[in-house]
């Protein structure tokens, strides 16, 4: 069985609807080709990403002693973090709300052999 490393940052200013667009991009590459094709995204959300996943890389090297070649992205999530509703007053009495969502990003890495 393989060893199944885990990264996980949370309260990630960006919606996940928009974390999701990135995560579905490196699901199930290598680990180094992940982080490079992050690299040159223009997205906003592709930095977090990079940065969990450089985290869970990090994990299996100091604590399992895996080598970074072999690793590759098992599983990636963004989940709903909580939302930060306030409001904003328009025209006639009304107000508009405001919806700030965050996100969740979890990153498992397996042993390719």
């Amino acid at each position: 069985m393989a060893f199944q490393v885990r990264a996980v940052t949370k309260y990630v200013g960006i919606s996940p609807q928009k974390v999701r667009l990135v995560v579905d991009e490196v699901r199930g590459m290598k680990a180094e080709e992940a982080l490079t094709r992050l690299k040159f995204m223009t997205q906003g959300a592709a930095k977090p990403v990079a940065k969990v996943i450089r985290s869970a890389v990090a994990n299996a090297e100091e604590n399992f002693g895996l080598t970074r070649a072999d690793l590759y992205v098992a599983q990636i999530c963004a989940d709903e973090g909580p939302t930060r509703k306030w409001r904003r007053f328009g025209a006639r009495g009304r107000f508009k709300p405001i919806l700030k969502r965050s996100s969740h990003i979890t990153v498992v890495l397996e042993e390719r052999e």
